[in-house]
């Protein structure tokens, strides 16, 4: 026996470690300890025990070496099939089934035969260190494992290992007895695992006996009754614990058994198995005959054919060029460009084009190859393996199909810790080929009924609710999954085809259950609505890349646009066509309250995270058939198309041509085919349509290819550009001018015109800074003589700032005066800045700030905004959140242009502008929450009422409502009466010793200088000229000159309602659910207290209007 610590290690003359020289002595010697033959008899050795111990851990110097040199030692030793497969017959198999030597072997019979996952083995290889791994060895002796395991008794001993653990109660088992009966599962698991040689007629005995080694393996399970006893653990009937906690290894052992053999294949008669294939490959035979023939020379062929074919015609060299050079020299070699004769010896390039003959003598170049399936793989079974196999599958479904997938479906929705991420696509695929092999069976017995032998009852577990959600709750994981998981798409793919095949037989008219033709209703109506088989369809289809995926995976992404297209047709017929779908979004936030410059979160505010907002949507079937005229989809489609001669059964034919049918025909979109590598393809399509089988769908592709090319050649008689056209893609949208498509009248009705009242709007382009852009318009406007605009616009800055200077001083002097405020009525308030409406002194202004895209451009860069976007013309103001010093800043900027212009190298200010994208002209929308009420709207609306109502209330606080802020009116004029009829008397009392307006301290109130208004200046409707406190005009230079003056307090007078004030930036509420929502304006009182502060903290502040008092209600904004 050897120590535990493992052989000295030896270093080679180059310093590494020979593993492979110090190994093979030792193993060498325990095995020959293992027993040998004796008198044509194998007898065991005295320490065999100890030998299978010493054995197994020696294996266990494998898990740290990636060259595997135990396993290549135990394959050169022939410990195997020489030592271990003798001892297990001469211990189990003579009855001694709980020996312990017997077990040992098991275990490490299975650990000798487990599968190499040779995608993992690459990947942890050093790429200098492990240049030289090879694991050709390693699968050849697993396939030499696999054909000793089956000789006979040896499956048979295996079996009966397993029996005694199974036999005992559930009080009498121990943790060896569960154990025992794992190692014998994953045996037989591991020689399913195990692939076959392809079958070759060449192959020698030996090797043609190893490309049969399923077969065989299946027959064995079959005659020791293994088949029964997987069967039985897959039921479970008895909720057996220990037999549950098995049910991934039956998964896995029944998806390697089943997935070498197609379910149709498996479900026809197997006895007239032979005879199919024998025609089928009879048939394949003489359609290559067939194609031979066409292109294959005639009895002419031994005369000889010699023709020259001649390039570039126009091109040819001219003797007197030579000539003029001198004739006694030697010509000089021919440039590429003249022409020279090709000599071409095919008799064929008599009848065929030159292009092709030539191409027939380049040198191919090796393209990618693509994945023909990495779900299954093609096992040569015989008809007796078959037959095994088909009662295997029928005897699954009718007893252990609906436990088996409940019970593993608990397992993973429970995230057990024998769930792998594997066992999600074994199980997908097994549920697929188990419901694919209960429809074929339905269709070969003809069953026109629910129940019976193939009774929907026997899968009834697949229609359930969570099964279904959790098929598409993988297939959206494998989706969002970096790289994404192809494979388990492939899976999910198939899986929901057969689920449509099912739910559309149980739709059939032929069903007379009514129970059943509900239920299928109910399905249908419930995937219509969730949406995502819809989006899965399509996207599967528009995501297909050549040599990405497999071929398999477009098989299947084809079959499943096929059957849901067809059975959505049906439905709609029956159903009138419109439901409701279901659309999920995923929104992503950001900070609370961030606003556009804050893109990075701080650390400590909070964060929120991302939600799924749900939306439904009107479903028509005409809508999601007109979706699937996609660019992309063309080009999926074209592609399986082009592969036409490797399709296996006409209906392979049929699917893609419907596809292409309606999208040619029923979508109109028939511009998606005139490109000219599919004009090609009809080419070859048509070259060939001799040889297509006589069967309907291959007629029908050469009906819809004449149709596709009759539509090209005449809208390129129509449109000679298209030849042009057809060298490029038709994405986006451009094959819909080449096509017979329209677009829908009333959606044309219902879009927004664009706005062409005004010429379009300009700006400037990008790169420059803010006060760079101030002097580029400003340079334009010069420019074009319009240099009384510039001084128009620093008139309205300089009152502007006038004003506002005004306002501050006034709340100054009013904030020190505070002697008997509190007995002459309300309290005085702070004078807040307004907004300035600023006036129009002549129509030609009023044109110029509605028309002129310079000046507007102009207005906006100074901060400028409208009040009104749809009005006939523009009213312009300056907004209470812009400060004086902001204003006098721009004021700078604008004297600093005019004295010295930006320096534009040269060029025109008027090349630095671009013009902006038109808008949409949308009318006002008023709206009333006491006109409707919750009861009327949907659920949808609802929520984005209640989250709008919640906003407005958030906002209100912060306002008073203007017949609030004075108590009751009544009451307070008659108070002001009183105030002045008190005045009137004091003044006939004092008479001439002192001034009515004279304070009794003796101060005087000071009057201010009257201004005279501008004489000959046209009044306009709506102008506002700035006005003192005694109601008179004030001039610009005045007010700029002028100081703050202190003043008593006014008269209080009724305040007029605030006006609201537009925003300068909206603010954006949740999205209604509502088709075309109008957006939601961002309207305050002018005053409010909300409108101070700079522009950013006033944009981010939500303030309703209110209209009216009682609940405040937000009007519609307008882009």
């Amino acid at each position: 026996m050897i120590d535990d610590d493992g052989p000295i290690e030896i270093s080679s003359d180059d310093g590494e470690i020979d593993q492979h020289a110090i190994l093979k002595p030792v193993i060498s010697r325990v095995v020959d300890a293992l027993g040998g033959i004796e008198g044509g008899a194998y007898r065991l050795g005295d320490e065999v025990g100890g030998c299978l111990k010493d054995l197994k851990k020696l294996w266990r110097k494998d898990d740290t070496d990636d060259e595997r040199t135990v396993a290549r030692i135990f394959w050169e030793t022939r410990v195997l099939p020489n030592d271990l497969i003798p001892i297990l017959l001469e211990t189990a198999g003579k009855g001694l089934v709980e020996d312990k030597r017997a077990i040992a072997c098991a275990d490490l019979m299975t650990a000798m035969t487990w599968p190499i996952d040779m995608a993992e083995e690459l990947k942890e290889l050093d790429e200098e260190l492990d240049k030289g791994t090879d694991y050709t060895q390693l699968l050849t002796s697993h396939l030499h494992y696999k054909a000793a395991l089956l000789k006979p008794g040896v499956l048979q001993a295996l079996f009966g290992i397993i029996l005694p653990p199974l036999s005992k109660g559930v009080k009498e088992r121990k943790e060896r007895d569960g154990q025992i009966i794992n190692v014998i599962l994953h045996l037989i698991r591991n020689l399913a695992f195990i692939k076959d040689l392809p079958s070759n007629i060449h192959l020698s005995a030996d090797q043609a006996e190893l490309s049969s080694l399923q077969t065989k393996l299946i027959r064995s399970l079959q005659d020791t009754h293994t088949f029964q006893l997987l069967l039985t653990i897959a039921a479970n009937t008895g909720k057996d614990p220990l037999l549950n906690g098995w049910n991934t290894l039956i998964l896995e052992i029944f998806y390697l058994l089943f997935r070498g053999i197609k379910p149709s294949d498996l479900a026809r008669d197997q006895a007239k198995q032979p005879t199919d294939t024998l025609h089928r490959l009879l048939a394949t035979e003489a359609r290559t005959r067939r194609d031979l023939a066409r292109k294959a020379t005639s009895r002419h062929t031994r005369f000889g054919t010699t023709i020259s074919v001649t390039l570039n015609t126009n091109k040819k060299t001219r003797p007197s060029d030579r000539e003029a050079q001198g004739g006694e020299e030697e010509p000089e070699e021919e440039p590429a460009t003249t022409s020279r004769p090709l000599i071409l010896h095919q008799q064929q390039a008599i009848h065929n084009e030159a292009g092709s003959i030539m191409d027939l003598k380049k040198r191919q170049r090796a393209k990618k190859g693509n994945t023909l399936d990495e779900l299954t793989r093609d096992d040569n079974l015989s008809v007796e393996a078959r037959t095994i196999l088909q009662d295997v599958a029928t005897e699954f479904i009718k007893a252990c199909f609906n436990p088996f997938l409940s019970g593993l479906l608990k397992d993973i929705r429970s995230e057990r810790a024998k769930i792998t991420e594997k066992d999600n696509l074994r199980l997908l695929y097994l549920t697929k080929w188990l419901l694919e092999y209960f429809l074929a069976m339905r269709a070969k017995e003809n069953a026109k009924d629910g129940a019976g032998r193939w009774g929907f009852g026997l899968i009834a577990e697949v229609t359930e609710r969570e099964w279904i959600i959790w098929v598409l709750k993988r297939m959206r994981e494998a989706v969002e999954e970096k790289p994404k998981l192809w494979t388990e798409l492939q899976a999910g793919v198939e899986c929901l085809t057969q689920l449509l095949l099912l739910i559309d037989g149980m739709s059939s008219s032929e069903i007379a259950d009514p129970a059943l033709n509900d239920a299928a209703d109910l399905l249908q109506q419930q995937l219509i609505y969730n949406g995502e088989v819809l989006d899965i369809a399509f996207e599967s289809l528009r995501t297909y890349k050549e040599g990405t995926q497999s071929l398999a995976y477009l098989d299947s992404s084809i079959y499943l646009a096929y059957i849901l297209l067809k059975m959505l047709e049906k439905w709609s017929k029956v159903k009138g066509g419109a439901a409701y779908v279901r659309k999920r979004k995923l929104r992503r936030k950001g900070k609370k309250g961030a606003t556009e410059e804050e893109s990075i979160p701080d650390v400590e505010e909070e964060v929120e995270e991302a939600e799924d907002t749900i939306q439904e949507t009107m479903f028509t079937f005409e809508a999601f058939e007109m979706k699937f005229a996609h660019a992309e989809i063309t080009y999926t489609l074209l592609t399986y198309l082009a592969r036409y001669k490797e399709f296996a059964s006409s209906e392979n034919m049929r699917r893609v041509v419907g596809l292409m049918h309606r999208q040619a025909v029923k979508a109109k979109a028939e511009g998606l085919y005139f490109k000219v590598s599919t004009l090609d393809l009809f080419k070859t399509i048509l070259g060939d349509k001799n040889s297509f089988p006589p069967e309907q769908p291959y007629k029908d592709l050469v009906n819809l290819v004449n149709f596709i090319l009759r539509q090209f050649f005449k809208a390129i008689s129509e449109d000679t550009f298209l030849a042009v056209e057809a060298l490029f893609p038709k994405n986006r949208g451009n094959w819909k001018q080449y096509s017979s498509w329209e677009p829908d009248a009333a959606k044309e009705k219902k879009s927004p015109a664009p706005d062409s009242r005004f010429p379009p709007d300009v700006q400037v382009k990008k790169g420059y800074s803010w006060s760079d852009q101030v002097g580029i318009v400003v340079a334009t406007l010069t420019e074009d003589g319009h240099l009384e605009l510039v001084n128009w616009t620093k008139d309205i800055l300089k009152l502007t700032i006038a004003r506002r200077q005004v306002d501050q001083g006034n709340d100054d002097m009013e904030g020190d005066d505070t002697d008997d405020d509190n007995s002459r009525g309300p309290p005085a308030r702070a004078i807040d800045p307004t907004d300035y409406v600023i006036p129009y002194p002549n129509n030609r202004q009023a044109e110029a700030a509605t028309k002129n895209p310079h000046l507007k451009l102009l207005f906006r860069l100074v901060k400028f905004l409208i009040q009104d976007e749809v009005a006939d013309e523009l009213q312009w103001y300056v907004p209470a959140s812009v400060l004086a010093d902001d204003l006098q800043r721009t004021l700078k900027v604008i004297d600093q242009f005019l004295e010295t212009p930006i320096d534009l190298g040269g060029g025109k200010a008027s090349e630095l502008l671009s013009k902006k994208r038109r808008g949409s002209r949308r009318k006002r929308i008023h709206t009333d929450d006491d006109a409707s009420s919750d009861g009327d709207l949907p659920e949808a609306k609802k929520g984005a009422k209640k989250k709008k109502e919640k906003e407005i209330y958030k906002s209100a606080q912060f306002i008073e409502d203007s017949d609030e802020e004075y108590g009751d009116m009544e009451s307070f004029l008659e108070k002001e009466k009183a105030q002045r009829e008190k005045a009137g008397l004091a003044a006939a009392a004092a008479g001439a010793e002192r001034p009515t307006t004279m304070k009794p301290t003796g101060t005087k109130k000071r009057r201010r200088k009257t201004i005279e208004s501008a004489a000959g200046k046209k009044k306009r409707k709506g102008e506002l000229v700035p006005r003192d406190d005694s109601g008179e005009d004030r001039n610009v230079d005045d007010l700029v000159n002028s100081e703050p003056e202190h003043r008593d307090e006014p008269t209080p007078i009724a305040r007029p309602r605030p006006r609201p004030r537009i925003k300068k930036r909206p603010i954006r509420l949740s999205p209604s659910p509502s088709p075309d929502p109008p957006p939601t304006p961002n309207l305050e009182p002018r005053g409010s207290p909300i409108g101070n502060g700079d522009a950013s903290s006033a944009s981010d502040t939500f303030s309703p209007i209110l209209p009216q008092k009682g609940r405040p209600v937000v009007l519609d904004e307008e882009d």
